[in-house]
């Protein structure tokens, strides 16, 4: 009887082992190349959202969760044959990233292709989940338009003159276009597109300030800029001698060291340590500091929201990773992250979520120019546009 029960006990064993499977998550990303600082914080967050949404135990229904890094130098060529490489060659089940957008808009037709989830975090252009989506595409990372749409919160008034200042490339454009449709009282009067590896603005800046100086009224320069910003070149070609002030959305704290030169600037940010006050968010921000002596950064709350995004589909899907229970199971779905409650919509598999008003304090304590709440935009305030096809 005892060996009965012994050997019914080890087919039994055996059987949860051969349901039990891992999980494969190929992190598709910008690890060296222009955007590495972004990246990096990337995949720390990812891995912490990985840890917080499972308390610790990277499993999902007795699943493991397995992540395959990969690096596409941020060269779209490589992002697009890595994304292929990591479905057909590593047997990934879902996929996340990239960083650059210019690198995304390459990948997305290799998710159609193979028929898997292409989870994009953290790249923004609009085109993604616009003109050159598909439905394997979904995105926790913000758009251009929600950039937008709260950066014209906080600088569309009247009589107020803007002249943009943006990279050549997907993200720059799309940013300029969706902030162009998003004013309603501000006149935007030129646009200024420079190459992404730009390190002298000087005739750049020159063309913008002929385009503002002698403008009644407030004079803005707005700059989208992924990588190092220019904001503090901008202002050590002295815009001041027209009246001419500079603003910009949120960034890394490194890039605002230099937001320092414009206390009370004020603009419109994804994410700053200091705002969101939930659960997830209060989490992020101690673990990090005790796992890196340092607070979590603009990029680090977008990985964990798309770590967490991960492990709240497959806990709904009991860890079936079949792409059509996944893509059912995450229309609409909502779910808790650092900057509160985010919803996939269903239209576009754009993640709405909050963005946050800001005003720039220096603050001693801080070697970066802190933005201090103005208040928050939510869901509901903003009207972002449907743009792809569907």
């Amino acid at each position: 009887m005892r060996h009965h029960l012994i050997a019914a006990m080890a087919m039994l064993c055996c059987a949860a082992t051969l349901q039990a499977k891992d999980i494969k998550i190929a992190h598709v990303y910008d690890k060296t190349g222009a955007l590495e600082a972004y990246a990096k914080q990337t995949q720390t967050g990812l891995m912490m959202g990985l840890d917080y949404a499972t308390n610790g135990t990277m499993q999902v229904n007795g699943n493991k969760l397995v992540v395959i890094e990969k690096d596409n130098q941020g060269k779209p060529d490589i992002g697009k044959s890595q994304l292929a490489a990591a479905f057909a060659d590593d047997k990934a089940d879902i996929a996340v990233g990239p960083t650059s957008s210019g690198v995304a808009l390459a990948m997305l037709p290799v998710a159609e292709e193979y028929k898997k989830i292409l989870l994009v975090e953290p790249a923004v252009a609009d085109e993604i989940t616009g003109s050159k989506w598909n439905r394997y595409i979904f995105r926790t990372g913000r758009n251009s338009s929600q950039d937008a749409i709260s950066n014209a919160v906080a600088l569309d008034k009247e009589g107020v003159t803007i002249a943009t200042l943006a990279q050549d490339y997907a993200f720059g454009r799309d940013g300029v276009k969706a902030f162009k449709e998003a004013l309603k009282h501000a006149k935007l009067v030129h646009e200024e597109y420079l190459p992404t590896n730009t390190t002298d603005f000087t005739a750049g800046a020159q063309r913008l300030f002929d385009s503002l100086k002698g403008k009644p009224g407030r004079k803005i320069i707005f700059v989208i800029w992924a990588g190092a910003s220019p904001i503090g070149k901008l202002a050590d070609l002295d815009p001041k001698r027209y009246g001419i002030e500079v603003a910009s959305g949120g960034n890394i704290l490194p890039a605002m060291v230099a937001y320092k030169n414009f206390p009370g600037m004020e603009g419109a940010t994804y994410y700053y340590f200091g705002i969101p006050k939930n659960p997830a968010n209060t989490w992020l921000v101690s673990e990090h500091y005790k796992r890196f002596k340092t607070p979590p950064d603009f990029f680090t709350a977008g990985g964990m929201s798309a770590g967490i995004a991960l492990v709240e589909a497959l806990k709904k899907t009991k860890g079936n990773t079949d792409t059509e229970k996944l893509i059912s199971t995450m229309e609409g779905m909502s779910f808790d992250t650092p900057k509160g409650k985010m919803t996939f919509r269903k239209e576009d598999h754009q993640a709405l979520q909050s963005m946050y008003h800001f005003k720039i304090k220096v603050d001693p304590a801080f070697t970066w120019g802190v933005p201090e709440l103005v208040r928050e935009i939510k869901i509901e305030d903003m009207n972002v546009p449907i743009r792809n096809k569907r």
